[in-house]
């Protein structure tokens, strides 16, 4: 549909809490008898980080996995319910780059990544009865958003003091619509990224032993710029 037809009835808001399990259902049923169907989910909540895990906290890691990893799983089982019962849909979940690599400063988000990455690689195994219900993983790179100034940092109660600059990422626009052409074409996993970004990706999956090397130098040189207050990152995203 173009925006120019929608009426008031076909948009519905709703406020969300991924840490507020309980509530979940409620919300599902919410949409379910406004729509009647869910055609799609896009699991795309969740924080980053920029600490170094001698320094966090441990209710840190704790806070990212339960935003992360269990707030997604917990939308998506009754979401997947309705899913079952229709035979048919989509869950499209917003993973990272950070989500098949290791990268400093982000223990935590990349362990939540990879628990999500494993989670949905495993629950297509599960649906092989269900083959018009797609389990689709976007892993984008560097994107330019909010994310670096609401990450998680070494305690919970402090925030980050400076976003930096964001112009060497991708334009948001254009991960969306690179997300979309994935969702449309039901790719299991998408690598949305710029160079040198995605070569790395790619080091990683066929040449891992290069990309510890590589990771080793990049990661030694940006912690040296975080602990002296140096703000760019290498980019890691969403």
């Amino acid at each position: 549909l173009e925006i120019s037809s929608l009426s008031e009835k076909d948009i519905l808001v709703l406020r969300l809490d991924l840490t507020d399990r309980s509530s979940h259902e409620a919300a599902t049923n919410s949409v379910l008898k406004h729509f009647g169907k869910i055609d799609v989910l896009i699991n795309n909540g969740g924080r980053s980080q920029r600490s170094l895990f001698v320094d966090t906290n441990l209710d840190v890691y704790s806070a990212i996995i339960e935003l992360n990893y269990l707030g997604t799983i917990s939308l998506t089982k009754h979401v997947l319910n309705h899913m079952i019962q229709r035979k048919k849909g989509k869950i499209v979940t917003v993973s990272s780059v950070m989500g098949i690599m290791g990268a400093p400063l982000a223990t935590g988000y990349c362990a939540s990544k990879h628990a999500l990455q494993g989670f949905f690689n495993s629950l297509r195994t599960e649906l092989t009865d269900y083959p018009e219900i797609s389990i689709i993983n976007i892993c984008p790179g560097p994107v330019q958003s909010n994310i670096i100034q609401n990450v998680f940092t070494e305690k919970l109660s402090k925030s980050i003091e400076n976003a930096g600059d964001q112009s060497h990422k991708m334009p948001t626009d254009r991960c969306v619509r690179l997300t979309l052409v994935s969702v449309v074409n039901d790719v299991k996993e998408a690598w949305v990224s710029d160079q040198p970004y995605l070569a790395v990706c790619y080091l990683w999956q066929y040449a891992p032993t290069w990309a510890w090397w590589l990771m080793n130098r990049m990661g030694k040189k940006r912690i040296q710029n975080f602990k002296s207050g140096v703000v760019r990152l290498l980019g890691y995203s969403s």
